[in-house]
């Protein structure tokens, strides 16, 4: 996970400039046919009164409801919020990841006190590997910085068994042809501090402390032909960790590590990438790196230890 650049130029004739920009923008004509209207005396005043047009065209694009209004509200949100702080850096922006991990590790399901078999993803139950898409959006003020990010993961497989096992207290026969499969969803809140930022001496290096959180809310289910047993888990997991970011050559070629984990309860989490970037045009980002992650947790009666570890390949568009 790394941050998109950051615009340090939101000054008052930054502002100025957006606000101008938007209200070339917008249909002159049909603004000066508008007020014409509703408003006569401003009808005449169109096109000799800058300010008075900056402002008028602004309540007439709200008027009208339309495409241009969002846009407008975009602009507006991002240039105040510039304004209100005008000696920090102002950052916003979205991310899309694809990853492509191996899928190794194993699962246990109790119920009613009756203790599961440990299960092995790939042998026993046959679930496959699978690439998913992560999408994250990140905004960001001076040394503070804030991301959501979010995936889904469905590991299906089929496997006859070769032992009896028993999951979710109920008992599945040897020589059992089974479906199985776990499925889940990830929300990723991550709050960054910029401890040290030196974006400014040679290719530029920052080192930031971070805190998340990891909500995991999903079911694992094995059906036979006459069986069907599933089991629901939530998990809300806090982590740690550090998130290095270093310049190789200049704004164009950079380096980041992100380093995040947690033990408690016997429980184990990790959650690290490291990645090259590429920004061969302003605002737009290119990634390629390599992803770690591996959980060993015990969440409503449902044991995780599985690793999902692989490359990735993501774009970042960033203002």
């Amino acid at each position: 996970m790394s941050f998109g650049k950051s615009l340090s130029w939101f000054d008052r004739d930054a502002l100025n400039f957006l606000v101008l920009s938007t209200v070339t923008y917008m249909d002159h004509v049909r603004a000066k046919g508008f007020w014409d209207k509703h408003d006569p005396a401003f009808g005449k005043k169109l096109g000799t009164e800058p300010s008075s047009l900056k402002e008028q065209t602004i309540i007439f694009a709200l008027e009208e409801g339309r495409m241009k209004k969002a846009f407008l509200w975009m602009i507006c949100f991002v240039a105040v919020f510039g304004m209100a702080v005008p000696g920090q850096a102002f950052e916003f922006g979205v991310r899309g990841h694809y990853w492509f991990p191996e899928l190794s590790g194993n699962l246990r399901v109790d119920e009613s006190g009756i203790p599961g078999d440990t299960l092995d993803l790939e042998s026993d139950l046959g679930l496959d590997d699978e690439s998913y898409p992560v999408i994250e959006g990140f905004v960001g003020l001076g040394n503070h910085h804030l991301s959501l990010s979010y995936y889904k993961v469905d590991y299906s497989g089929t496997e006859t068994l070769t032992e009896t096992i028993t999951f979710a207290g109920e008992t599945f026969a040897i020589d059992e042809q089974v479906s199985s499969s776990l499925e889940y969803s990830v929300f990723d809140f991550m709050y960054q501090y910029d401890l040290l930022d030196l974006e400014n001496i040679l290719a530029g290096f920052s080192l930031g402390a971070v805190g998340r959180v990891k909500l995991f809310d999903g079911k694992v289910e094995i059906k036979s032909s006459a069986l069907t047993e599933r089991e629901s888990f939530t998990a809300p997991i806090p982590m740690l960790g550090l998130n290095l970011h270093l310049g190789i050559l200049a704004d164009l070629l950079e380096a980041r590590v992100l380093a995040t984990g947690m033990g408690y309860g016997g429980g184990t989490i990790f959650d690290g990438q490291a990645e090259i970037s590429l920004t061969p045009f302003p605002f737009l980002d290119i990634h390629g790196g390599y992803r770690i992650f591996f959980i060993d947790v015990d969440a409503d009666d449902v044991e995780f230890d599985y690793d999902t570890s692989g490359p990735y390949a993501a774009v970042t568009l960033s203002f």
